[in-house]
């Protein structure tokens, strides 16, 4: 299907499902309809901030459960603070517009006097019945990106009559929402996006935001299943698997190193990385995180892979680079400090340790074996995993959902998964596909958001530590401020750290 029918589809589409299709006359902001509320934070001091609810981003509606977002001006707020724009999208689910909450972002951006857009947008389970009773599904990819796209351009149409400026608009996300939040960041004004955007009636507006939160984002799904057999192939728990599954990973494994090769990833030292050095520097990532906890007072326990230094006196590793003599000048700081932050580095005093101050290597099967040992790996493939062949099958995953069409049945999106059902990928499912990795939109211009932040559990098996590592180096390398780290010992979650989060937009705002 040519992408300019498929606009057409969509367009039709939208006037068969009439139940819940709405065709607005234009775009509404009225700033005298906002609600006085109030949000008690978890110190018992009380947020007052004004509420805008159901304000809809697009002019013809196709899903009215959905495609609005909520806005939200806290006490003092002014025309130039900056807006969080906060998604609560999972598992590529609908994600319906909600009211800000004390325990994470929202509500302490609020305490914070940064104005809050929650947005709703549809998803793979997202739903309507057209005019003949059936049912049909709203938000399959690439759906829950061009509402967040079309949120970003309301605010940006309102610009002049909203509190905040949309010049510093945050996308925060969690998981699939983190993956989201990555491809806002990367993919501002994109040619890919604009005819679907027109046939939706979004703004004609900037949709490029100014930073991204990304947490644990499952990303880069057309390349997930090959890095996580990659990383997890040599696990006991693999090992362990059913011969098919043992054949499966293996392939895919080997099918990992020519498509790193292909990104011509750079450290920060300027080091390229190939298949011979890349498991040193997921390794060096992984010693990092642990060690900037551990300077914070974390126990990092015995058994689990990490070797220590046996007293202060003996001198860091090089890790990101640098060398031995470099790392022994630099003793009272974490390993790989030069990589951290000022405002994130531990005080002076937690710094002055004297004995096993720093870990000076990590085995990683040893250490592969403990994560998957909290909580059991996917199996192979990970993300694309619906099979259906003589003798052998497999349920279909939430992505495999994500990608399929709106009857609601699902879709194989990698080559290597269709080719065993005997199929191919077809070609509406590949530009999808496309049009949902990060990856091929970063990019030195203003497009790309020049502001990251970016979180990866480092016992998070939901998907391989390489996606979120690779995320953050072809940042990096396209010349973005990236704050990335792998926490250590957080399993898949997001909205941690608020102190970190809120000193470093801070920062990013005070550097423009």
């Amino acid at each position: 299907m040519k992408p300019r029918f498929f606009v057409f589809f969509l367009s039709l589409m939208a006037l068969l499902t009439s139940a819940c299709a709405q065709s607005l006359g234009a775009l509404q902001f009225d700033p005298a309809k906002g609600k006085a509320q109030t949000l008690t934070m978890p110190d018992g001091s009380v947020v007052r901030y004004t509420a805008y609810t159901h304000l809809y981003y697009v002019t013809n509606v196709e899903d009215s459960a959905y495609q609005y977002l909520n806005f939200f001006v806290p006490e003092g707020a002014g025309k130039g603070s900056a807006i969080l724009m906060r998604t609560y999208v999972g598992g590529y689910m609908a994600s319906a517009a909600g009211y800000p909450q004390a325990g994470d972002a929202t509500g302490r951006a609020l305490k914070e006097g940064i104005v809050v857009c929650i947005p709703g947008t549809r998803g793979r389970n997202s739903t309507v019945t057209d005019s003949r009773g059936h049912t049909v599904y709203t938000g399959r990819a690439p759906k829950a990106i061009l509402d967040l796209k079309a949120a970003v351009r309301y605010l940006r149409h309102f610009d002049r009559e909203m509190l905040g400026t949309a010049e510093r608009i945050f996308i925060d996300g969690t998981s699939a929402g983190g993956a989201l939040a990555a491809l806002l960041g990367t993919s501002g004004n994109q040619a890919d996006y604009a005819d679907e955007l027109r046939a939706m009636g979004a703004a004609d507006e900037r949709d490029e935001v100014f930073g991204a939160i990304c947490f644990c984002p499952i990303t880069d799904l057309d390349h997930a299943d090959m890095a996580y057999e990659w990383l997890y192939n040599g696990t006991d728990s693999r090992r362990a698997a059913s011969a098919s599954i043992r054949k499966m990973s293996a392939e895919l494994a080997a099918q990992y190193p020519a498509y790193l090769e292909s990104l011509k990833l750079r450290t920060p030292n300027g080091t390229l990385l190939t298949r011979d050095n890349y498991l040193d520097y997921v390794k060096s990532e992984i010693i990092r995180g642990a060690q900037y906890a551990k300077d914070a007072g974390a126990d990092i326990p015995d058994g689990i892979g990490f070797s220590f230094s046996p007293a202060a006196s003996f001198g860091a590793p090089p890790v990101n680079g640098g060398t031995n003599a470099q790392a022994s000048t630099r003793r009272k700081r974490p390993a790989g400090g030069a990589d951290i932050p000022e405002e994130e580095r531990p005080a002076r005093s937690q710094q002055q340790k004297e004995r096993g101050e720093y870990i000076v290597d990590l085995d990683m099967p040893t250490y592969l074996n403990y994560v998957v040992g909290t909580i059991a790996l996917k199996t192979a493939p990970a993300f694309d995993s619906e099979i259906k062949t003589d003798g052998f099958t497999q349920k279909a995953s939430g992505e495999n959902e994500e990608f399929g069409p709106g009857d609601g049945s699902s879709a194989n999106f990698t080559d290597y998964t269709a080719a065993l059902n005997g199929s191919r990928v077809s070609a509406e499912v590949r530009r999808n596909v496309r049009m949902l990795n990060p990856m091929n939109y970063i990019s030195s211009t203003y497009t790309t958001a020049p502001y990251w932040f970016i979180r990866h559990g480092a016992r998070d098996r939901d998907t391989s530590f390489c996606v979120p590592i690779n995320l953050a180096l072809k940042l990096q390398n396209a010349g973005k401020s990236v704050n990335f780290r792998l926490a250590w010992n957080r399993p898949h979650s997001g909205d941690y750290g608020l102190d970190e989060i809120f000193a470093w937009m801070k920062k990013a705002v005070s550097n423009h």
